[in-house]
C-alpha cells in the first residue's frame, strides 16, 4: 500500500477487494444489505468507494465474506484506516468544489496524467502569477479573499507531484493557442514560457504543441485529463466554465480520449520540436 495514497484512493483500493470479496461467495449486494441489517444504499457507497468505513463494520463483513486468512485481514483493515486520513488538502475542501476535491485526491496517486488544453496554460504547468491572473478571470467571479488559497492550491498540487521521490510520467498536449495567448499577457508571459520550457525538458514530463498549420483537428474546444493508476482503473476530467466533470466507469469513452489523445499527439510538432518552438518564443520575449 503505497503512504502517498490519498484516503479517496485507498477508499477505492478497498471497495475493489471487498467487491471481489463479495462476488467469490456469490452474494448480492442485496442480500449483504439484509444480513448486515444496513440499508442497500450504505453497501453500494462502499463498493464505489464514496465513503469510508470503520473497523467495526469491516470486521462484521469480513465474516460474512467468510476471510479468514490473518495477513489479508490485515491488509484490508489497513486500508479502511487509511482511508478516513484527513487529506493533504482538506484545508480547502470549503472552496473546493466535491468533484474538484476528488480530481487532486486522485490526482495525487496517479502513476500517468495525460493532459490536453486548447486555450489555457495546464494548472499543473502554470506559474503562480499566471495562475493568479487566470484564477481572477473565472466566471464564478471569486472574491478576492478566495483567490490565493486558490492558487495555493495549484502550487502545492505541483509540489507534491514534480517535487516527490517517484513522480508519475506526464504527457501535455498544447494547441498552439495556449502559448501564443500567454505570450500575449505582459504581465506573466517571461515567465511562463520559461516555466514550460523548464517543464519540457524534466525527464518525467512531455510538452507537445498543436501548431496553427494542423488546421482543424478532433481537440478543438476539448480539454481534458486522463489519470491513469499502476493497481486501479483510468479516470477521466472534464473541468467547463462552469462545473466540474468525472467519466469513471465509462470505459467506451476513456478509449475514445485515449485514442483522440494519442492523435493530437501524431498531429503535434513531437517533443523535440515543441521544445524548440518554445524556446523561440521565449527568445521573442528576452
Amino acid at each position: 500500500m503505497s503512504a502517498n495514497a490519498s484516503p479517496l484512493v485507498q477508499r477505492r483500493r478497498l471497495r475493489a477487494e471487498l467487491r471481489r470479496a463479495r462476488q467469490e461467495v456469490d452474494l448480492t449486494q442485496e442480500t449483504v444489505a439484509q444480513a448486515m441489517d444496513w440499508s442497500l444504499s450504505k453497501i453500494i457507497r462502499i463498493e464505489t468507494g464514496s465513503v469510508g468505513i470503520s473497523t467495526n463494520d469491516l470486521s462484521a463483513l469480513l465474516r460474512l465474506y467468510k476471510i479468514e486468512d490473518a495477513g489479508q485481514i490485515n491488509e484490508l483493515v489497513a486500508l479502511a484506516k487509511a482511508s478516513r486520513r484527513p487529506s493533504e488538502y482538506s484545508q480547502y475542501r470549503e472552496i473546493l468544489s466535491p468533484v474538484l476535491f476528488q480530481f487532486i485526491e486522485f490526482e495525487t496517486a496517479a502513476s500517468a496524467i495525460r493532459q490536453y488544453e486548447s486555450l489555457v496554460v495546464p494548472g499543473l504547468l502554470q506559474t503562480e502569477a499566471y495562475a493568479t491572473s487566470i484564477t481572477r478571470l473565472y466566471r464564478s467571479n471569486p472574491k478576492p479573499e478566495e483567490v490565493q488559497p486558490r492558487v495555493e492550491i495549484r502550487m502545492r498540487r505541483q509540489q507534491l507531484l514534480f517535487d516527490q521521490q517517484d513522480p508519475p510520467l506526464s504527457f501535455f498536449v498544447l494547441d498552439e493557442a495556449v502559448i501564443q495567448r500567454s505570450m500575449n499577457d505582459e504581465s506573466t508571459s517571461k515567465q511562463q514560457i520559461a516555466k514550460l520550457l523548464h517543464m519540457a525538458k524534466s525527464p518525467n514530463v512531455t510538452i507537445e504543441i498543436v501548431p496553427f498549420s494542423a488546421g482543424l483537428h478532433g481537440g478543438m474546444g476539448e480539454n481534458f485529463t486522463m489519470l491513469e493508476f499502476s493497481d486501479d482503473d483510468s479516470i477521466l476530467y472534464f473541468e467547463t466554465a462552469r462545473e466540474f466533470l468525472f467519466s469513471k466507469d465509462d470505459e467506451d469513452e476513456l478509449v475514445i480520449y485515449a485514442e483522440l489523445f494519442e492523435r493530437l499527439r501524431g498531429a503535434s510538432l513531437g517533443p523535440e520540436g515543441s521544445i524548440d518552438y518554445l524556446a523561440e518564443a521565449e527568445n521573442a520575449l528576452a
